[in-house]
């Protein structure tokens, strides 16, 4: 709760001049209700009014922005300033005029974002593609509405959608627009709210209206087999996948991976990417295969550039003479993002409510509202012919007799007794009456009698058949199919995205050949590490080595060994051999956590020498418990240079041991007592942190502090040191195994 001391001031004294009472008080109020009060609206807002579309396919701010252009008369007249649009736009749209013609930027055709774009521009709209092309300024540029935006506005004047009160309660803007397509799964669309995101990829209009109408006639129908993937604008390849598909279709969330498209040029000896992933820009890709080429990750490189221009996108890269090109996109397709996935996240509003909804959902949830619009639009039809039919059948009865009409007017003195009379006269309502006194006498004539007789007729099988769409829905979905099929062809156009079923695309990783020599290993108390050669060994004289500092381990390998420094940390460092270059007895050596580059104030305690990874490791903790974790526990498929969770960090550790198979190993206490056990007698653990199992026990203020293999012939009377059952105390050792050693009594 956020409280602070109130305000001594007392609220009962009197005002004074140009001093409000109760000014500057603190008033207390809790966190929670204060996030709830002001972030919570904040948030719905954002849901609801800005960032999630609607199952029309628009956001708010398209809708606004499409409906202004329809309402200036921009969907059959010429292009007119962007900046007027703009401006026209802000009478829906309460934000400035750059946030508006950044969203009409994204759905114009210049840009190239969109399978079907809503806006025919004019003038530089920048690319999608690119993110440093940027726009023009929406005084240079000139817009109108697009041909496909005719199927978005159908009938949107005959009741079809409801309309709101704009920001100002100025104007009426329509809540949905009445798309006679599924719009929303046509065109891509993401959004970023308020602890949710949406982001819909496109599918071709043409398989999007087939399988709308398949769906309609039967509710089962198989999705896949009329709509077999999406489709993304600038014409990406899409790695099929059909699990992947499978979970989009069906929950609205999975990954799908695309792939630039590219051609070989031969004589040029250079590759042109001819499109790359709507998820991705042209500069990222480049900047990315030049930093390969300064890493040496990519040597078959001798230039790339943007050559995008008016016919498209195309980054040319240009080989180094005998370069395999597919090989090369293969390693260019694992490590830049010439290949990308794109995330779907079908979440829509449907009724106010956002959810996420798999392929058939959405389109069941279209199907429904396309419903609505089309039993509205009828209804709205309906209505008028009967108003017109009731109007002709007041004019009918008139014709009969035109005579006693015209009498009737005749003999009225007030022209407002004429309505009244007609209605008395011929037994028809005011508006009948009203409809008939306003007859041109020109009209009364024989031809227009029989015209209006027949239009009376008409308009009664118009509305029977109205009246029967209204009762059927079968009847309003065969209209709703008629209307998808027609826009198919005409609006259709066929796939841009090239579905790869079988990928044969493989990178397969370059492995350097690295010779392979005999070498000995050398590593020091303060972390100092020497590779040196059986040659160069019998050569030199003696190691040099910083005061005070001493050899640990000298251990025989070869040049392609791994090598595990493990740290005082409980982490450890990988590293090739091969990675050290080779050096003499005479020189200090590599300092291997500054090589390594580990962390501050880490310190490497212990070296592992391997190949093949086979073997044990055997790690001594403070506390007396010994712990065995086979060395494959730290092998990794990648090229990781860094694990952490080495061993356990619940007691200190005093040592470890790498042994090829069980055998024994010899403890030493600080009590001076030593314990012989050998490694069978420990389960093998695979979880590298494991903390072991008791087998010293450990005398109140003392600790183990040592860990060595025992070989044959190192103790005068093993026997002693050994026990049947663990965990035990060891024994204190006689004068003939001291050797003359001073043991630690820390």
């Amino acid at each position: 709760m956020a409280s602070r001391k109130k305000s001594s001031k007392n609220s009962s004294e009197p005002k004074t001049h140009g001093v409000i009472n109760g000014a500057g008080d603190i008033v207390e109020q809790p966190i929670v209700a204060t996030i709830r009060e002001n972030y919570m609206p904040y948030a719905m807002s954002v849901i609801l009014s800005r960032a999630i579309p609607e199952i029309d396919g628009f956001k708010p701010s398209h809708r606004k922005l499409l409906y202004t252009m329809y309402k200036m008369g921009l969907l059959t007249g010429a292009r007119t300033k962007s900046a007027n649009i703009v401006g026209a736009t802000m009478k829906l749209n309460p934000h400035g005029d750059s946030a508006i013609y950044d969203t009409m930027v994204r759905l114009s055709r210049g840009y190239e974002a969109l399978l079907h774009p809503y806006v025919d521009s004019k003038g530089n709209f920048g690319k999608f593609y690119s993110r440093d092309m940027a726009w023009a300024a929406s005084r240079y540029t000139e817009a109108k509405l697009a041909p496909i935006c005719a199927e978005i506005f159908r009938d949107i004047d005959k009741d079809t959608v409801d309309f709101v009160d704009n920001y100002d309660n100025t104007m009426k803007e329509p809540s949905l627009l009445p798309v006679a397509f599924p719009s929303v799964l046509v065109n891509a669309n993401t959004g970023i709210a308020v602890g949710m995101a949406s982001n819909i990829c496109s599918f071709n209009l043409k398989e999007i209206c087939e399988t709308t109408a398949a769906l309609i006639k039967d509710p089962d129908h198989d999705i896949k087999s009329t709509l077999p993937a999406p489709d993304f604008i600038g014409g990406c390849q899409i790695i099929y996948d059909e699990k992947v598909i499978d979970q989009v279709y069906k929950t609205g969330r999975g990954s799908i991976k695309l792939r630039a498209k590219y051609e070989y040029d031969k004589s040029a000896n250079c590759i042109d990417v001819l499109s790359i992933p709507s998820t991705t820009t042209c500069e990222v890709i480049i900047e990315k295969i030049i930093d390969l080429v300064k890493q040496g990750k990519v040597k078959e490189i001798s230039d790339i550039r943007d050559e995008t221009g008016i016919d498209g996108l195309k980054i040319t890269i240009d080989l180094k003479r005998g370069t395999d090109p597919d090989k090369l996109m293969a390693k260019l397709f694992r490590f830049t993002t010439l290949e990308d996935s794109y995330s779907c996240n079908f979440n829509v509003l449907i009724g106010g409510v956002p959810r996420v909804l798999g392929v058939r959902e959405l389109l069941e949830e279209w199907i429904a509202f396309r419903i609505e619009c089309v039993r509205r639009r009828t209804y709205f039809d309906r209505n008028k012919k009967a108003e017109k039919l009731h109007l002709l059948e007041g004019l009918a009865k008139i014709l009969l007799d035109i005579d006693k009409a015209i009498k009737i007017i005749r003999e009225t003195d007030e022209e407002s007794e004429v309505v009244p009379n007609l209605m008395i006269g011929f037994g028809i309502d005011q508006i009948q009456a009203e409809y008939v006194a306003e007859i041109k006498l020109r009209h009364l004539n024989r031809e227009y009698i029989l015209k209006r007789t027949t239009d009376i007729d008409n308009l009664e099988k118009e509305i029977a058949e109205l009246d029967g769409i209204l009762k059927s829905k079968s009847k309003v979905k065969s209209i709703i199919v008629k209307e998808l099929k027609e826009i198919a062809q005409k609006h259709g156009q066929p796939r841009k995205s090239i579905i790869i079923y079988n990928d044969e695309t493989n990178y397969v990783e370059e492995i350097e050949e690295i010779p392979d020599y005999p070498v000995t290993f050398f590593f020091t108390k303060e972390g100092y590490f020497k590779k040196i050669t059986p040659q160069s060994l019998r050569m030199s004289g003696g190691q040099k080595l910083k005061d005070g500092d001493e050899i640990t381990q000298q251990i025989e390998g070869s040049n392609n060994c791994d090598l595990l420094f493990f740290t005082d940390k409980c982490q450890v460092y990988k590293a090739k051999a091969s990675d050290f270059s080779d050096t003499k007895a005479s020189v200090l050596g590599d300092y291997v956590a500054a090589k390594l580059s580990m962390d501050e104030g880490e310190n490497a305690v212990k070296m592992v020498v391997t190949k093949d990874y086979k073997g044990m490791l055997v790690f001594a903790f403070e506390n007396g418990k010994l712990a065995k974790v086979p060395i494959e526990a730290y092998a990794t498929k990648t090229n990781r240079k860094k694990l952490t969770g080495a061993y356990s960090d619940k007691s200190p550790l005093c040592g470890m041991v790498f042994i090829n198979e069980d055998k024994e190993v010899l403890l030493k206490a600080t009590s001076e007592r030593m314990l012989l056990v050998h490694t069978g007698a420990i389960s093998l653990k695979t979880t590298r942190s494991t903390q072991g199992v008791a087998v010293m026990k450990l005398k109140k203020g003392h600790r183990l502090f040592e860990i060595s293999e025992y070989h044959e012939g190192d103790l005068a009377k093993p026997q002693r040191y050994r026990t049947r059952t663990l965990p035990a105390l060891g024994a204190l050792p006689v004068n003939e195994d001291l050797k003359d050693e001073q043991l630690s009594l820390i």
